[in-house]
């Protein structure tokens, strides 16, 4: 089946995507009428019997419209005319039509409902955690090779591509939204409330996605990005996660930022990051931050604010002050530490990576 968008939704749709598009990197489009999702397609195909509809309407309402003015108009009847108190035939169709309306636009909906809500037996389950401000993404079905846990990520979703994904959303703080355009449709985060719905697509690629609900601060830096493999490099991912362990430091330097993550520097009135972070395979498993596991194996930094080159620039100053550079970050400063302690820290959780040939990025092209 070709699932590229046919030219005439990327016709009708531009304005949709344009307007998406604006906290994406230059690279992506946030694009609602992006046909390689199932979800996408059944919407596109309700819509596609709406519009028409709505076309006939309104053709319908404008003959009326004119025939009636043109007919009863001033200058062909000059004098009173005919009254009358009642038209039973016009009342029934004005009501008929209308309720019929409604009903076929109610049928088509609730069959779409139908195709696009349930949850398929054979769905990828992910866990996604909005806070402020960024996304946990945890595999539950993926159970960690130690026998305890599963695996996480942080604010880079990896799917296979061709399979439904069944996404349970929730918050730990204020209400949020998860909406990744291309993939489906958005559900509100909500603190104490789980929301399960399906997103997919069938083309490999890196697609952007955003919170959509204003959340705070940095509501508009509080992406994240999905990265859809083919299935045989999607397990070589998940099967290198789930056995994931983070290697030892391989120099001083290393060594020295595997100690401030883990035990802090009371010198520089530094707390240890492993209070925050998770780092699987060591004794950092903390709740409040984003999982650091596979930090090195990432592409983006800030919940996606900087990409590639742009990342390694910022890691720096981002532990020192992350306030400072994204506003409203919960991270405390580490104002205090030489800059030496700053680059021994970077270099420990740059070496955070998973082998070669399970890293997910630059394996599928930016959509």
């Amino acid at each position: 089946m070709n699932t590229q968008t046919p030219r005439y939704v990327s016709r009708l749709l531009p304005l949709c995507a344009l307007g998406l598009s604006g906290a994406a990197s230059a690279a992506q489009i946030l694009n609602v009428g992006d046909m390689s999702s199932s979800y996408n397609r059944n919407i596109w195909y309700m819509s596609i019997a709406v519009i028409i509809m709505a076309i006939l309407i309104f053709a319908g309402v404008s003959y009326a419209l004119f025939y009636t003015v043109n007919k009863f108009r001033e200058d062909k009847h000059t004098g009173e005319p005919d009254q009358f108190h009642g038209n039973n035939r016009l009342e029934q169709l004005l009501i008929g039509v209308p309720v019929i309306i409604v009903t076929i636009i109610t049928l088509l909906a609730a069959h779409t409902m139908a195709i696009v809500n349930p949850t398929p037996k054979d769905a990828l389950h992910v866990n996604v955690t909005g806070a402020q401000f960024w996304w946990a993404f945890e595999y539950p079905d993926s159970k960690l090779a130690a026998g305890t846990g599963t695996v996480v990520n942080g604010n880079e979703l990896v799917v296979p591509a061709g399979r439904q994904i069944a996404i349970t959303v929730t918050a730990k703080d204020v209400i949020h939204a998860f909406w990744a355009p291309n993939l489906g449709g958005q559900r509100d985060a909500i603190p104490g409330s789980k929301k399960t719905f399906q997103i997919d697509t069938d083309r490999p690629g890196v697609y952007q996605g955003n919170c959509s609900v204003l959340c705070g601060a940095s509501h508009a830096n509080m992406r994240f990005k999905v990265v859809a493999l083919p299935t045989e490099q999607y397990n070589t991912f998940i099967s290198a996660a789930q056995s994931y362990k983070a290697p030892a430091p391989q120099n001083a330097s290393e060594q020295n930022g595997y100690t401030i993550f883990n035990q802090g520097k009371a010198s520089a009135g530094a707390a240890p990051c492993s209070s925050c972070h998770r780092v699987q395979g060591t004794p950092a498993a903390g709740q409040v931050g984003p999982d650091m596991s596979f930090f090195g194996s990432r592409n983006t930094l800030g919940a996606g604010i900087w990409e590639g080159k742009d990342r390694e620039a910022h890691i720096k100053p981002w532990i020192q002050h992350c306030a400072a550079v994204k506003p409203g970050c919960l991270m405390p400063p580490y104002l205090k530490l030489s800059d030496q302690d700053l680059t021994d820290l970077e270099a420990y959780i740059l070496s955070l990576k998973l082998p070669d040939n399970a890293a997910y990025w630059g394996k599928v092209p930016v959509r």
